[in-house]
């Protein structure tokens, strides 16, 4: 698979992808195809609830891999690269628990867009789905709104997440990782995402104004809750 590398050094080979070399470098396949726009369940159309909190969903992209998850694209993300978290998407909130999603049916994102966002979110099923499920409840263009979910992660500085030989962390670890690097972030305002006793994501919250904020769904595993964590590579 021909690939090209998206760096700031590499700028002029990105085809579409420059906008990527600020968020990390990856490889991208110089042959990108959109995917097709997705048709909603019925039962997830909320095109009428108000938006209250955002969170930011990041997933632990080893781990992700490691159990062959829908969401992630083997080639992309499991084979031409080695990413620790990457952007699972830029999600509206609503006041209780049910959220703003499916606000309007899109067509495919152009290869431009697509490329220009999967050293972020490296799945174009992913991407459309994002922009589709989340984007469309707020902002105009799945340009608007990457950019503004590249924003916050920009801002956030993610850790990358280095388990002991035992593969294990303590939920209280992973959190520490985060609110050490990023002033103003608590723990409070970080909910860890573990299935069948693996790190599968960290969901950062935020207030209507993009400001660290408390979770309002809780936050996950206590502390002192041991997590195995899937090696990046």
């Amino acid at each position: 698979m021909k690939t090209v590398i998206a760096t700031a050094l590499a700028a002029p080979l990105l085809a579409g992808a420059a906008q990527a070399s600020s968020l990390t470098a990856c490889a991208i396949p110089q042959n990108v195809v959109p995917a097709p726009t997705e048709i909603p369940p019925a039962d997830e159309i909320h095109p009428d609830v108000p938006i209250a909190a955002y969170l930011l969903a990041l997933y632990w992209s080893p781990e992700a891999c490691r159990a062959g998850i829908p969401e992630s694209d083997k080639k992309i993300q499991c084979e031409a690269n080695r990413f620790g978290f990457t952007v699972h998407g830029l999600w509206p909130n609503g006041p209780d628990k049910v959220h703003p999603r499916y606000c309007r049916s899109s067509p495919p994102m152009s290869v431009k867009t697509v490329k220009a966002n999967l050293c972020m979110t490296p799945s174009p099923w992913l991407l459309q789905h994002e922009w589709q499920a989340h984007g469309t409840c707020q902002w105009d263009t799945p340009e608007a709104y990457f950019k503004q979910a590249r924003a916050i992660r920009d801002r956030l500085k993610v850790p990358d997440l280095k388990p002991g030989a035992d593969q294990a962390m303590t939920a209280g670890e992973i959190r520490q990782a985060f609110i050490k690097r990023n002033r103003g972030l608590t723990r409070d305002g970080l909910n860890v995402r573990v299935k069948d006793g693996r790190l599968t994501e960290v969901w950062v919250c935020m207030d209507k104004g993009y400001k660290w904020a408390a979770c309002r769904g809780g936050n996950g595993p206590a502390d002192a809750t041991v997590v195995k964590v899937t090696p990046r590579g």
